[in-house]
C-alpha cells in the first residue's frame, strides 16, 4: 500500500512540474537583463539609450565617469570602436548606441567575441533620434584580436 501511495504521489509531483514548466520558463523570461553601463556623467544621448535600454526591459545601473575609455579596455573593446559609453552584459562589452534587440540577440546566440560596437554617434540609432533623419550605420560584432564583421545593418534602404 505504502508503495502505491509513493508512486501516485511522484506521479502527481511530475504532472505538476510539467504543468509549471511553461509558466517557470515565462518567468524566467520575463526578469530583466542587467546592464552596466559607464558614461559621462554629462552627456544627453547616453541617458537617451539608457532610457531605451529600460524601454525595452533592460535593467540598468548607470556608473558617472570621467573616462569610458578605461572600462572599454577593460572590456576589450579596441579603442578603434569607441563612443559616447560603453556598457557591460553577460560577459560581452555593449559599446555606443547599440539596439536593445540585438544585444537580446548577442545574448541569444553566445558566440565568442568581445561584444557589438557601434562606432561613432550615427542619427538615428537608439538615443541618437533626431526627428526624421536616420542615417545608415551598422552594428559590428568585435571578436578578440579586435577584427569586426556586420552583425545588423540599420537604415539602408
Amino acid at each position: 500500500m505504502q508503495r502505491r501511495s509513493f508512486m501516485r504521489a511522484l506521479a502527481l509531483g511530475a504532472i505538476t512540474a510539467a504543468a509549471l514548466a511553461p509558466v517557470a520558463g515565462a518567468l524566467a523570461q520575463a526578469k530583466p537583463l542587467a546592464i552596466d553601463v559607464y558614461k559621462s556623467p554629462l552627456c544627453g544621448c547616453c541617458e537617451d539609450w539608457v532610457k531605451h535600454l529600460r524601454g525595452n526591459g533592460f535593467h540598468v545601473t548607470v556608473h558617472d565617469v570621467e573616462d569610458t575609455g578605461v572600462y572599454r579596455q577593460g572590456f576589450g573593446m579596441p579603442d578603434r570602436f569607441g563612443s559616447c559609453h560603453t556598457g557591460y552584459i553577460g560577459g560581452y562589452a555593449i559599446e555606443g548606441h547599440v539596439p536593445a534587440a540585438d544585444i537580446r540577440k548577442l545574448l541569444a546566440a553566445r558566440p565568442k567575441a568581445v561584444g557589438l560596437t557601434v562606432p561613432g554617434m550615427p542619427a538615428g540609432s537608439p538615443g541618437m533620434e533626431q526627428g526624421p533623419r536616420k542615417d545608415p550605420f551598422d552594428v559590428l560584432l568585435v571578436k578578440a584580436g579586435g577584427a569586426a564583421s556586420v552583425f545588423a545593418s540599420y537604415n539602408k534602404g
